[in-house]
């Protein structure tokens, strides 16, 4: 099985989270890191790209990993996705208009867990929620 390594985050603002819609819901945004390049950097990298968000990284999220069951035409083997998460602040929290064709919105938090397609995803977000509010208080 082929293994591939990406790196993404959970970014809040306030009561929001970041969220991507893609052709079948809504996810976290996340990228897949190439040779010699830092998740956190990637994970930094595709939210400024993606959203015109400017993030921090405050902790570490932890990581999930998913079996992907679709196979292009030219691949007959399965491959394991394995994502390193790290919980971002918001340092602006105006999704850059040019980047909104990109489908990036802040969403509520509970609303999300009604939008975002993966379970892992949604435990994800409770749990990274639940440490940036513990985190803020003591900021």
């Amino acid at each position: 099985m082929l293994v591939r390594s990406f790196a993404g985050g959970v970014v809040f603002s306030g009561n929001k989270v970041l969220l991507r819609k893609c052709e079948d819901g809504w996810v976290l945004p996340r990228e897949q890191l190439r040779d010699g390049e830092l998740p956190n950097e990637v994970a930094l990298n595709k939210i400024s790209q993606e959203s015109g968000i400017q993030a921090e990284i405050i902790s570490n999220a932890g990581q999930t990993s998913y079996e992907c069951t679709y196979f292009p035409m030219t691949r007959q083997t399965p491959f394991l996705n394995k994502v390193t998460w790290y919980i971002m602040k918001s340092r602006n929290d105006k999704v850059n208009e040019e980047n909104i064709k990109n489908n990036s919105a802040f969403v509520n938090v509970e609303e999300a867990m009604n939008l975002m397609k993966y379970n892992q995803d949604k435990s994800l977000v409770n749990l990274s929620f639940t440490k940036y509010k513990q985190m803020e208080q003591f900021n």
